[in-house]
């Protein structure tokens, strides 16, 4: 067979292949058109009472997000989970000088906000750099086709993303926000705090008084709105937060991994495990696992306890590495502001 043949085949293949592609790859009519949608609006038109015109034109501005899509699909070959890692990109020493500057800009509305919610300032502004970088990584996608893509085209999660859009689309209605321009995460996040849509309506506050909540372009509704979230969500005052702590993979199996403080620091600490402070014995904790890769490549795993508050906090994003980097980003933030104003020593 001459090369000029062997080309023509290899271009019939690839043509073949392409073909087959695209016809594996459903073709979808217009959201508002599809059964499964006019399903959900079915119900949610019984449910809530809205028009059904007004959701069905809105929802027939939706467009599928394959880029969301793709972005939500977890790899088939995932790199090691890396806890040092995950730290060093969290509290990188650039997002750390910005969140002193953010801390001394917005005091007031902090020890406002600790006064009323008893969440210290520098957890909302640990929580607040990490999830935007203060506002600067809010994602630029249309929510509303964020949320028709994950609910009606992505399986895995498309029980908890239909009730994200009913909650999106009642925010609408209720002329809350405008869902028809309102961007953010490839997750469906909004806003400096990155809240979902059923967050925004159980949590979110008007706290600068201008009579209405704004999550993107209002640092006090953002920091109002997650004192609000984590005192719901179980904060105490002046508890601690985490330790460092020394355990082992068969401590962490038998108390399993789930993200509530459901055991006493007594009950822990007979099985083995410390810390490097004090908790009282009838303290409520739970423990975290955070996988690492050392410089030889070889994996290991770095172990603390949490408390009821760092409980709270991964309510906020179920993760252990967030949790733990809020954490360790409060800290730190504490610390520097504690250096900032001590005296100088004596010379």
């Amino acid at each position: 067979m001459n090369g000029a043949k062997r080309r023509q085949l290899l271009l019939f293949a690839l043509a073949l292949a392409c073909d087959a592609s695209q016809a594996r790859r459903p073709a979808t009519a217009p959201y508002a058109e599809r059964p499964d949608v006019q399903a959900f609006i079915d119900m949610f038109v019984s449910t809530h009472g809205v028009s059904r015109s007004w959701v069905a034109r809105v929802l027939a501005t939706g467009r599928r997000s394959e880029r969301a899509e793709r972005l939500m699909t977890p790899s088939l070959t995932p790199p090691a989970r890396d806890w040092t890692r995950y730290r060093a990109r969290a509290l990188d020493e650039k997002r750390l000088r910005e969140a002193m500057a953010y801390q001394e800009t917005h005091r007031r509305t902090l020890a406002r906000a600790f006064e009323e919610f008893d969440v210290p300032p520098e957890i909302i502004v640990a929580i607040i750099g990490i999830e935007t970088v203060f506002g600067r990584v809010m994602g630029g996608f249309r929510t509303l086709d964020v949320l028709l893509t994950l609910a009606f085209d992505y399986p895995r999660r498309a029980a908890f993303y239909r009730d994200e859009l009913a909650h999106f689309l009642l925010l609408g209605h209720q002329g809350r926000m405008d869902v028809l321009k309102q961007t953010g995460s490839f997750a469906g996040a909004i806003g400096l705090p990155q809240f979902m849509p059923s967050s925004i309506r159980r949590y979110a506050l008007d706290y600068d008084g201008d009579g209405r909540f704004d999550l993107v372009r209002s640092s006090a509704d953002a920091i109002g709105s997650v004192a609000n979230y984590l005192r719901q969500h179980g904060w105490q005052r002046g508890r601690p937060v985490m330790f460092d702590a020394i355990a082992n993979e068969a401590i962490a199996e038998q108390l399993g991994r789930g993200i509530t403080a459901q055991r006493s620091w007594a009950e822990v600490a007979d099985l083995g495990v410390r810390i490097d402070g004090y908790l009282s014995p009838d303290a409520q904790v739970l423990l975290l696992d955070l996988p690492y890769v050392q410089e030889d490549g070889s994996e290991a795993v770095a172990y603390r306890i949490g408390t009821a508050n760092l409980a709270s906090i991964l309510q906020y994003n179920r993760s252990y590495f967030y949790g733990a980097a809020v954490a360790e980003f409060a800290a730190t933030l504490r610390m520097r502001a504690e250096a900032q104003q001590a005296p100088p020593d004596d010379v």
